[in-house]
């Protein structure tokens, strides 16, 4: 059974904004390479597969006319879809991660002349099949998850690379611009009124501070709901799990869009206590776009994507973040979901990536009349 049974596949066309790209660039044909731990969209967790997802729905909205979706079988595009594997292997346990997304770049890279451009948002693995394939590649890099793989990235430099803030960059990559993530405002409801409790959902991890929000909690003495996919269970059994009582602490697991935009309601702010910098953080924009304001660590891309003192705080430590649970009621609500409206939805998130396209086309056309001396 479907958990997301009232995802809305696709955007609405309604608001999307043509643009100014050619029909002539938009008849190129494009793959959106999307990982395959989950499918896409995904029914609940699972970061770059929405990304992915909302970029080739947005193209198609946008009236581009050749794209294709390399997601796994299961997944649900209004472009068109290839597929080698059945299910994500975070929902299939039988597979062997690394097995999967093998066959899956293989298969893809096999045809990669059958495309114009490959969008990559599968990290660095389809970097290694540049020297064997003449289609130009855009990688959209979602974040470096070791300091090690950078040695790859770096290794294909003559290739085109997007951020998804200014934080988080390499400073020895070209990049062709930033592209913040986008989200789909139609499964998020804006309310002007608040909740009464903190919440803090993600991915349940020491990077993402939940540890630290349980703190404010404690010392402001306001309800916290803690929601998410454990991905560390040390991390969860120790560090938190003592301290629920389903009273002042309380966790309720992985939520699907639509569980989260219930639990948007509840909120009064959203706790983001990010440990290391943050790359971007979708949960800032959706807390947003329901209109709740956002307490967020000043540790990387949280700057970019929150307006200190207007669509939340930026604090340094637990006490500036219980002194700003104290003045969340200063914040316009209806500034949070403005903010989100102009810079972090799925239209204007594509609308970079039309611009970053077009950039490419433009050099490869040059490539080519370099090289036949014309």
């Amino acid at each position: 059974m479907d958990i997301n049974p009232v995802r809305k596949y696709g955007v609405n066309k309604n608001m999307v904004q043509k643009g100014n790209i050619s029909n002539g660039v938009k008849s190129k044909r494009i793959a959106i390479l999307a990982p395959v731990a989950w499918r896409c969209p995904p029914r609940a967790y699972g970061a770059w597969e929405t990304v992915a997802s909302d970029i080739t729905e947005g193209l198609v909205a946008r009236g581009w006319k050749d794209v294709t979706l390399f997601a796994t079988k299961e997944s649900i595009t209004s472009a068109k879809l290839v597929g080698f594997i059945e299910k994500g292997y975070e929902e299939d346990k039988t597979q062997i991660p690394k097995v999967s997304e093998c066959l899956h770049i293989s298969k893809v890279m096999e045809q990669a002349d059958e495309f114009d451009l490959i969008h990559n948002n599968f990290d660095y693995l389809p970097l290694t099949y540049l020297p064997f394939i003449k289609t130009p590649m855009l990688t959209t890099i979602h974040g470096f998850s070791d300091e090690d793989i950078k040695r790859v990235y770096r290794d294909h430099k003559d290739t085109y690379y997007v951020s998804i803030s200014d934080a988080d960059r390499d400073s020895e990559l070209p990049y062709l611009a930033t592209v913040y993530n986008g989200i789909d405002l139609s499964n998020i409801t804006y309310r002007d009124k608040g909740g009464d409790k903190l919440v803090c959902y993600g991915r349940v991890h020491p990077d993402k501070g939940y540890h630290l929000a349980i703190e404010v909690a404690q010392k402001s003495g306001i309800e916290l709901i803690l929601a998410g996919i454990i991905q560390d269970q040390q991390y969860f059994d120790t560090m938190l799990k003592p301290h629920f009582d389903d009273k002042l602490i309380k966790f309720i697991g992985l939520v699907n869009p639509v569980q989260r935009d219930a639990l948007l309601k509840e909120a009064y702010a959203v706790l983001h206590l990010n440990t290391i910098p943050e790359r971007f953080g979708l949960v800032m924009p959706e807390a947003m776009a329901a209109g709740v304001p956002v307490i967020a660590m000043d540790l990387g891309s949280c700057r970019e994507v929150i307006v200190d003192k207007q669509t939340g705080y930026l604090v340094n430590n637990v006490d500036e973040a219980v002194k700003a649970v104290g003045k969340i009621d200063s914040i316009d609500r209806k500034k949070c979901r403005e903010h989100v409206e102009q810079n972090f939805t799925i239209d204007k998130m594509v609308e970079g990536y039309e611009k970053v396209y077009e950039e490419i086309f433009r050099r490869e056309a040059q490539k080519q009349k370099t090289s036949t001396g014309r």
